[in-house]
């Protein structure tokens, strides 16, 4: 505990007020300057400004001033909060610049050493962009001074410069890499002239100058691959020169080589051919004597994609010894990444079962519980139960932080053992009576749900539980959840009745919002093809009861959930339809909407222009982000489904793109029919490489062209792709733009487009185009990327691989309802049936992905699952140039030798929208 004058003064700073702490400002002005009162009133100045108080310009500006003044005196402990104070006003004063000279003064080679650091990171915070160069000389030599305190305060001050003047940082390259090879601070005189020995100063041993210089160093670099990867071969320290011929320097800083091992790791993202040697390297730092280091290295290659198995091994025997260090830190470390791993690979984790064992009972319960949960991922069936045990005694000696980890790990665990679903909604019944905060109580709730819809055997016992949980629930937004639930699956039970009294408790007893929440799910049991007359009847009248509530909401609901019970084509409408909007694209498009002056002239919005999806998909959609938050950058696995909701979402960004340029925002009057996924034209190790996005708009197709020059010695300007069609096209597309990218400097991508106007609506042709990259080369200086004076550059072209225009770029891959009633409706009139010998093809998966890719559709559930290697059958739905809507079926066999053989039938409102679908297989 505080002794009792500390705990008086803390007290004195929480009760400060803003007008007293002004009024005693006055103390600055008096002469003698009173050093101790002048500090405790400089203190709570920046209390008051830590504390989110605000001042007006006016009242800042006369205090800053009033600061300066305490410049005359020599007190070094005054001098340094003046110098704190000074950088926070910094921001809401005016003409802060006065205090330059001060700063400058500060310093000068006889400063102290205390003095001349603050002064560089006080004045750091008031020059901009434009008065930069006027003290430029004075960084460069700071970045350089033998005293670390200087040094480091010059590299960080530099880096928060960086953005705003990357022009003029990036030109003390040679400086912040001496500073980093750590010459400057062990030979050579200040350029100040005052040596370390003449202030008589301590100097630091934490080499925390070359972790601030690695830093600077990449982000003046990073946009330039190769000499990121020289960064990496310097300092990688191997014994005999260096990694891949590097020089072999060392690195003093543990944290400087851990900001080199996450270096490394892009590199290799953006250069694969680099993965062998990465390994090697990431190995070697394994081993290093320092554990920060070693955990580094375990954890990036424990997170590298599509690692094995065995080039995990060297990461996992290194946390494996770490699970019996003594430093608390460290043990937790190795076991979260252990925990973070066993999510992906948890037959690699398996050998450290038996270190994770003893860490059960370890004093520190947030270790034990990474432990518990890492063994439920990687045991097997037999062990679940003795860890369930486990891990019931300590879940009210733990954090909700780690409840929820806790709850996570058994919502995994509910789909990998399905046999002991009893043993996990005991569990997970159990923390919902105990005390909890909101976050953990969703995530046991959520975990109830994903048992409930993925083990039919425990729904009924699942939904009892929530029904006990809403009796007594402190959290509206969690009634609500349970609610909607219950609406959803409540309905299809042996007894919908038990849960109709459980909601309409809801509807007696709770707030506004509940209540509505309750009255939506009254209306699904009515609404329920399955609800028989007598159930009808009797949410009828328990609905009716509801017209007389205090709320309009909950008014306005029932009296929508009586009508809707009443007739069936509004119950088909609104409640039996499994499809939904694609929420990202619905919310991009209304903003654009509402954004859009002219919009409300034109007409209402247009909720025929929003893709939908099956609940399904968007369940899977939420189940994959989820998983990704959970693997915080791990790798991770989404079906197919999945995948057409986020081509939605990139959709909606492209047509936000498309509509801002001038040359193309005329297309934008009608909706995007559909973006293709990005094709590379060129490898990736090329000087250029380019990947083209194919955009479809009722009457025009435009090409995207994203290009990304790797040459550091070149700036390329008028880059544009000139397109030859190898058919004949003409009548039927035109070019009309070509949008070129004005210049283009190393590493930093610039997108050209090309557009057709589709001139012949009833043809849709299936063409390739040459693709040439032109454009005007001229030298350029590396480190800073500007072309060389007087050089006029000369022009050059490139060849980029063909790209295709086919029937499926038409489709719009949309998820259409009732496929079935949809299919009878449009008759064997509107079909148009082939079929396909697909002898180069191994397997019904392989054929049925690059089915979809070839019509543009989209599949519906279990399209994308073969359930046999022999047999399959596959539905997809879309819709012609967004307008006209298409249903497919395919019928697929395989044959070992014969490769697969498909029936594909089509049927669309439109006859020759049918043959055009079957003939893109062709």
């Amino acid at each position: 505990m505080l002794p009792p004058k500390n705990v008086d003064e803390l007290g004195a700073l929480l009760n400060l007020n803003r007008s007293t702490v002004l009024q005693e400002a006055r103390v600055f002005n008096e002469t003698p300057i009173r050093p101790r009162q002048s500090r405790i009133l400089l203190a709570k100045i920046i209390f008051l400004l830590y504390r989110g108080e605000s001042m007006s310009t006016t009242e800042a500006t006369e205090l800053f001033f009033s600061i300066t003044k305490l410049f005359q005196s020599k007190d070094m402990s005054l001098r340094q909060m003046v110098y704190l104070a000074i950088k926070e006003l910094s921001v809401i004063s005016e003409d802060v610049i006065m205090v330059t000279s001060s700063l400058m003064k500060d310093m000068q080679p006889k400063s102290e050493v205390t003095y001349r650091a603050n002064a560089i990171r006080a004045l750091c915070k008031i020059v901009d962009a434009s008065m930069l160069p006027g003290i430029e000389r004075f960084l460069k030599a700071a970045i350089v001074e033998r005293s670390p305190s200087i040094a480091s305060a010059a590299l960080v001050s530099s880096l928060h410069l960086f953005g705003d003047a990357k022009e003029v940082v990036r030109r003390w390259g040679n400086e912040v890499n001496e500073a980093l090879s750590g010459k400057s601070l062990s030979q050579g005189s200040s350029f100040f002239g005052a040596s370390a020995a003449s202030q008589n100063q301590v100097v630091s041993t934490s080499n925390i100058v070359q972790y601030h210089a690695m830093g600077l160093l990449y982000a003046i670099r990073q946009h330039d691959r190769m000499a990121v990867l020289k960064l990496v071969q310097t300092f990688s320290g191997q014994s005999k020169g260096g990694w891949m011929g590097g020089s072999g320097a060392s690195l003093r800083s543990n944290m400087a080589h851990v900001l080199l091992i996450r270096y490394a790791v892009r590199v290799m993202e953006d250069d694969p051919s680099l993965a062998q040697q990465l390994h090697g390297l990431l190995e070697e730092w394994i081993r290093h004597r320092s554990d920060m280091v070693s955990l580094e290295a375990a954890r990036a290659l424990c997170q590298l994609r599509d690692v094995t198995a065995k080039q995990l091994t060297p990461a996992v025997n290194a946390l494996q010894l770490f699970l019996s260090s003594p430093k608390p830190t460290v043990k937790f470390a190795a076991i979260r990444t252990l925990n973070a791993l066993a999510r992906t690979h948890p037959e690699a984790v398996q050998p450290c079962n038996v270190d994770m064992e003893g860490l059960i009972t370890d004093s520190n319960r947030s270790v034990a519980t990474f432990a518990i949960t890492t063994l439920l991922k990687t045991g097997n069936e037999a062990s679940v139960d003795r860890l369930m045990k486990q891990m019931q005694g300590f879940m009210a000696e733990i954090s909700d932080e780690f409840k929820i980890i806790v709850a996570e790990a058994v919502r995994s665990l509910c789909r990998k053992f399905p046999g002991k679903h009893a043993l996990f909604l005991g569990f997970l019944s159990g923390v919902l009576r105990d005390e909890g905060g909101y976050e953990f109580k969703r995530a046991a709730i959520e975990a109830i749900v994903d048992l409930a819809k993925h083990v039919p055997e425990c729904k009924e016992t699942a939904l009892a539980h929530l029904c006990e949980f809403i009796e007594d629930c402190e959290f509206t937004k969690l009634s609500v959840r349970v609610l909607h639930f219950l609406g959803e699956e409540g309905p299809q039970t042996a007894r919908p009745t038990v849960y109709i009294r459980h909601i309409y408790n809801r509807v007696v007893l709770e707030n506004a919002v509940v209540r509505a929440a309750a009255v939506n799910a009254l209306a699904k049991f009515g609404a329920s093809s399955v609800a028989d007359a007598s159930l009808q009847r009797s949410v009828r009248v328990l609905l009716k009861r509801c017209l007389d509530d205090r709320d309009d909401e909950v008014r306005d609901r029932a009296a929508w959930a009586l009508r809707i019970t009443e007739d069936e084509a509004a119950r088909d409408k609104y409640v039996r339809d499994d499809s939904t909007f694609a929420l990202a694209v619905l919310e991009r498009k209304l903003v654009e909407y509402c954004a859009d002056p002219a919009a409300a002239g034109k007409g209402r919005f247009n909720f025929g222009s929003v893709p939908r999806i099956s609940r399904a998909q968007e369940e899977e959609s939420r189940n994959r982000q989820r998983q990704e938050n959970m693997d915080a950058g791990a790798p991770a696995g989404g079906s197919a489904a999945t995948g057409f909701v986020d081509v939605y979402e990139q959709q909606a960004q492209y047509a936000s793109q498309l509509n801002a340029i001038p040359e193309l925002a005329a297309f934008g009057e009608h909706p995007l029919v559909s973006s293709q996924k990005p094709v590379d034209l060129t490898e990736a190790e090329t000087e250029y490489v380019v990947r083209c996005v194919k955009h479809v708009y009722d009457g025009h197709i435009v090409f995207q062209f994203d290009i990304t020059n790797t040459i550091p010695e070149q700036v390329l300007e008028q880059v544009e792709v000139a397109m030859e069609p190898e058919e004949d096209i003409e009548g039927v597309l035109q070019p009309v733009v070509v949008v070129p990218v004005a210049e283009l400097k190393c590493g930093e991508p610039g997108t050209a487009y090309v557009a057709f106007e589709h001139t012949d609506p009833e043809t849709f042709p299936a063409v390739s185009f040459a693709c040439t990259l032109k454009f005007v080369v001229k030298e350029c200086d590396p480190s800073t990327g500007e072309p060389e004076e007087g050089d006029e550059g000369f022009e050059d072209e490139y060849s980029l691989e063909a790209t295709e225009i086919g029937p499926g770029d038409f489709m719009q891959a949309t998820y259409l309802p009732d496929s079935h009633a949809l299919w009878e409706s449009l008759g064997e009139d509107a079909e148009s049936i082939e079929t396909f010998a697909l002898a180069n093809f191994d397997s019904i998966q392989e054929c049925t992905s690059k089915v979809v890719e070839l019509l543009g559709m989209c599949p519906l559930e279990g399209a994308l699952t073969p359930k046999s290697k022999a047999a399959h059958q596959a539905v997809f739905t879309g819709k012609w140039l967004g307008r006209s809507k298409a249903v497919a079926r395919a019928r697929m066999t395989y044959q070992k030798g014969a490769g697969v053989t498909m029936e594909i039938a089509v049927r669309s409102e439109e006859q020759a929208v049918g043959e055009l679908v079957v003939s893109a297989i062709a």
